[in-house]
């Protein structure tokens, strides 16, 4: 969901970190599309050289994809394949995130591991060798030990999904024939559910993303590769092995004979996974015991592998059996009895957080996001236009139909004076939508406006007042920024102080608001 302030948010995150060239390039791509690099140098008015090299640092830092098109032909004609790059605006804006992924880490794992997350944020991409050389720079520590180091904190990061390989350089994609297309528009005539249609950003990740075999698998070399030996495959080796100096390097790209060397990225799918794991607890938290709570985290932890995509309606079923046993796992968990957890499984099925079926319990992820995105909605309602808007605001947003002025005055105990005036305000910035109905009586015609919320088109017109919002908040951090730069020439004062705080409070609200940004576009 890629909104008018979204575009500008993402440009203005990329301005920040590369420039002004790169922007434009990337600005380019979020307009228009999926572009070949001679239409992006036409629309962008740049030489094809700086073209090329923007597109080379969004690529390091996983910000545009490339990918090749093959236009099917008929007729028996050979295939056109045309390479073109497509921007991935969700990497975008995972990057002013990259303080809470560091945190996530710093809490499971130890500060080797921090430090080589932090690396491959700063850098994008990078090969283990290049890892090592990186740590050597900082350290003292003999070549082995470094190596060991860097190799043991490895395999911690890829154990716990932190770090994945990085997707195929150039994956193929075909166009439908036209004779595919239309057997595809029969077929969906006649289903009695419509699915909707992959964009083409998603059918490029995902033709890109390394098969899960070899996704979090380190490949090493821990003998010399003679008399017909081959590499080992292991996730998981000793530290202080005999290996070679190279063997570090002795993978290839999956499949990819032309790439000698394995790149490593951080997997921001697995850091949003728990962020969303985070927001449901804590709105779980709001509203059920501490008990409960703990019996949800059990049920997050035991399915956190079984997930394959952030955005799953809901998790896998468990037994009650195999959820107590999570619980007693955790040291909140261990004083709590089997009973109690079933009672517990009970409170998370009303409202229904908890799906329970043939004895088995799912996590319904979508109810949780969705009472958390109704909640935040109305918050801004209550703060932007006062108690009465909020009454009848939650009135309509809990009503499956639509509902006429004075009944929403009578159901919300407002004033009908001041009814139409909060409807129309509402109406006026997009909250609510209104429709006539107009009935022909006796003698005259009456005319009577009904008023109802449309929640799809709410949460995105909601979320694209977040990203203008972060957008202004970023530019205003910018500019105390450069108001406290200036000022450390000059001696210290109260004034330079002020201005630190200030750029902390302004951050700190931009963090909270990205949560609620993350809470309408990405979970």
């Amino acid at each position: 969901m890629l909104t008018r302030h979204g575009i500008k948010y993402a440009v203005h995150l990329i301005t920040t970190h590369f420039g002004d060239l790169v922007a434009k390039v990337c600005e380019c791509l979020l307009r228009r599309g999926p572009l070949t690099l001679q239409a992006t140098v036409r629309f962008t008015e740049l030489t094809s050289s700086q073209v090329k090299n923007c597109l080379l640092v969004l690529i390091q830092h996983n910000c545009v994809q490339a990918f090749v098109l093959e236009q099917s032909v008929e007729h028996g004609d050979a295939a056109k394949a045309t390479t073109q790059y497509v921007a991935l605006y969700d990497n975008i804006f995972h990057r002013w995130r990259f303080p809470k992924f560091l945190t996530i880490v710093s809490q499971k794992l130890d500060k080797q591991c921090v430090d080589l997350l932090e690396a491959l944020l700063q850098h994008g991409r990078l090969t283990l060798k290049q890892m090592s050389d990186r740590a050597k720079s900082s350290q003292n520590e003999g070549d082995d030990a470094i190596l060991d180091a860097v190799q043991e904190a490895m395999i911690k990061l890829l154990n716990a999904r932190f770090v994945e390989r990085c997707p195929a350089s150039e994956p193929v994609l075909t166009n439908p024939t036209k004779q595919e297309l239309s057997a595809r528009k029969r077929a969906a005539k006649y289903a009695k559910i419509l699915e909707e249609q992959e964009t083409l950003e998603q059918r490029v990740v995902e033709a890109a993303a390394p098969p899960e075999a070899l996704r979090f698998l380190l490949l090493t070399q821990t003998e010399p590769a003679a008399e017909g030996k081959d590499e080992t495959s292991s996730p998981i080796v000793a530290p202080g092995e005999k290996r070679k100096h190279d063997a570090l390097e002795s993978g290839t790209e999956y499949g990819a004979t032309d790439e000698p060397v394995v790149l490593w990225r951080a997997n921001f799918e697995e850091f949003i996974r728990r962020l969303r794991h985070k927001a449901c607890i804590e709105n779980v938290k709001t509203r059920l015991d501490d008990g409960a709570v703990t019996v949800l985290k059990a049920m997050l932890e035991a399915t956190r592998s079984t997930e394959k995509k952030v955005k799953t309606e809901n998790s896998v079923p468990l037994s009650l059996s195999s959820i107590y046993e999570e619980v007693i796992k955790s040291e909140d968990g261990r004083n709590i009895t089997f009973d109690r957890v079933r009672a517990s499984l009970i409170q998370l099925s009303c409202p229904p957080f908890v799906i329970a079926a043939n004895e088995s319990y799912s996590i319904d992820f979508k109810k949780i996001i969705e009472m958390a995105q109704n909640e935040e909605v109305e918050s801004i309602v209550l703060k932007r236009y006062g108690k009465d808007a909020y009454r009848m605001f939650r009135l309509l947003s809990n009503s499956s139909h639509l509902l006429e002025t004075d009944k929403i005055a009578d159901a919300a105990f407002v004033e009908k004076k001041e009814t139409p005036k909060i409807l129309y305000k509402l109406w006026k910035d997009d909250y609510l939508q209104m429709e006539k109905l107009q009935v022909t009586g006796a003698k005259r015609l009456t005319q009577f406006l009904l008023w109802k919320v449309n929640k799809k088109l709410l949460r995105e017109h909601v979320l694209d007042e977040m990203f203008h919002a972060s957008l202004n908040l970023s530019q205003r951090v910018a500019f105390e920024l450069e108001q406290e730069q200036e000022l450390l020439n000059i001696p210290r004062d109260k004034r330079l102080s002020r201005l630190r705080k200030v750029r902390l409070l302004l951050e700190s609200s931009q963090m909270k608001l990205d949560d609620a940004i993350m809470l309408f576009h990405d979970f």
